[in-house]
């Protein structure tokens, strides 16, 4: 009897027991599941976050692989894409070779591009940006970046109708890019004032490369861009200024004047001391305009822009310093020059197809106080031969290009173009007749 008794009370302990431990086991499994629900829910989060992030992110770039052909072998073409080799009037090249990484963010925006081709890897940009979150209507911007100043400056290569920029850019901006700070105003997307934009910005003024001085350079930029509510026509115009300095390395200073026989114009020396290690004026004035009509003859587009000013430079450069090591010891005397110079672009697309048509005329006098056989390397007077100090750094050029551009995929571009370039004829030594330097470039750009 008391076994059938403890039998009886062992089962039902057992009993209930088990069920203690099933409802124990069922939370364990609950909690289980929930922890295994949280730990699923945080994954997805991060993926998101990660996924958010990547689409901040952008990967784009493009490469120009192009052929070109020359008048001559060894020809000189600074302003083509570089000098010929020595021994052929033909080349192959990677033109451009761009990739470039943009994370934007919704006030800020990094950007970073490199410049990948046979001759090496540059650096393009590297700049950062910030808008102010209440007017949205300022921004800073530093690091390397495009100089605020007219139009074809900051029109990408990959767009551009043409191989090169014009002659007066790659003289007076070489490399596009300079080191500094830039201030940009614009009012905000919704204001009926979007359409004005102001840069404003202060540059080491020596290119892609570290600083050398303490002296600043200011370069500024005033737009307008308009399209009718049809967005049939576009236009747009700006002026710029440009205000920086030339490190004098000796205290030999020229400046173009009327020579000892009160007729020829030629460089005449001021060799104060004081001169050395002072700044010769770099300033300049632009203004321009762009014009689009898309009508059944396809999208018409007029573009043009004239800068004149102060270019210093030496005897027989004229172009900016990019990268300029000031030194210790004079090397380079000082020659002030007035100069001017432009283009005017004629782009016709074709019925509205694939196909378009361009003509360019662009120029550049960097001396304007001379012209024609006025320019001579020499005059005698009085029996003596006076030196003008005149050369091929102040013969003026003038450049006609056609080409013909087809888009045979979103992505890939076609491009043949023929520049016929011409320069004044002068009685200076070397130019008294037009150099043969015309050149034929066929180009393929692929853009991703």
């Amino acid at each position: 009897m008391i076994y059938k008794r403890l039998t009886s009370r062992t089962i039902f302990f057992i009993i209930i027991f088990s069920f203690v431990i099933s409802a124990y086991s069922q939370e364990d499994q609950s909690e289980a599941i929930q922890q295994s629900a949280d730990t699923l829910n945080t994954k997805i989060e991060n993926v998101k976050t990660d996924l958010d992030l990547l689409k901040k992110l952008k990967i784009s770039g493009y490469i120009q692989a192009q052929w070109q052909l020359a008048d001559s072998a060894g020809q000189l073409s600074p302003f083509s894409g570089g000098n010929f080799p020595k021994n052929s009037d033909n080349r192959f090249m990677v033109r451009r070779g761009r990739v470039k990484l943009t994370y934007e963010g919704t006030l800020s925006k990094f950007v970073v591009q490199i410049d990948a081709t046979e001759k090496g890897v540059v650096l393009k940009d590297a700049y950062v940006n910030f808008m102010e979150p209440w007017l949205q209507m300022f921004t800073i911007q530093g690091g390397v970046f495009d100089r605020p100043f007219g139009y074809e400056i900051s029109y990408s290569s990959s767009m551009r109708e043409t191989p090169e920029r014009s002659r007066v850019f790659q003289t007076l901006f070489p490399g596009e890019r300079d080191l500094g700070a830039m201030l940009t105003i614009r009012p905000r997307k919704e204001s009926r004032f979007n359409f004005i934009r102001l840069n404003a910005a202060l540059l080491a003024g020596n290119g892609v490369a570290p600083e050398t001085d303490s002296r600043k350079d200011f370069s500024g930029q005033l737009g307008i861009t308009k399209t009718t509510r049809n967005e049939k026509f576009r236009y747009a115009v700006g002026i710029s200024y440009y205000n920086g300095g030339y490190f004098q390395e000796t205290k030999n200073v020229y400046n173009m004047s009327t020579l000892a026989d009160g007729i020829t114009k030629g460089f005449v020396v001021d060799s104060t001391e004081s001169n050395r290690g002072q700044y010769a004026k770099r300033e300049y004035f632009g203004v321009d305009a762009q014009f689009s009509l898309d009508w059944f003859a396809g999208v018409t587009t007029l573009r043009g822009e004239y800068i004149f000013g102060k270019q210093p430079g030496t005897s027989k450069l004229n172009i900016s310093p990019a990268n300029r090591i000031i030194p210790d010891i004079g090397l380079s005397d000082t020659y002030n020059r007035s100069f001017n110079g432009g283009y005017f672009y004629f782009i016709q697309n074709i019925l509205n197809s694939r196909h378009e048509v361009v003509v360019k005329y662009d120029f550049l006098d960097p001396n304007t106080d001379v012209k024609g056989t006025d320019a001579r390397s020499s005059v005698t007077y009085n029996e003596s031969t006076i030196k003008t100090g005149l050369g091929g750094a102040d013969i003026a050029y003038t450049t006609w290009g056609f080409g013909y551009n087809v888009r045979i995929a979103v992505n890939v571009k076609l491009m043949a173009y023929y520049e016929v370039v011409k320069n004044e004829e002068t009685a200076i030594t070397g130019f008294s007749n037009d150099v043969k330097d015309n050149v034929f470039t066929l180009r393929a750009q692929f853009k991703f």
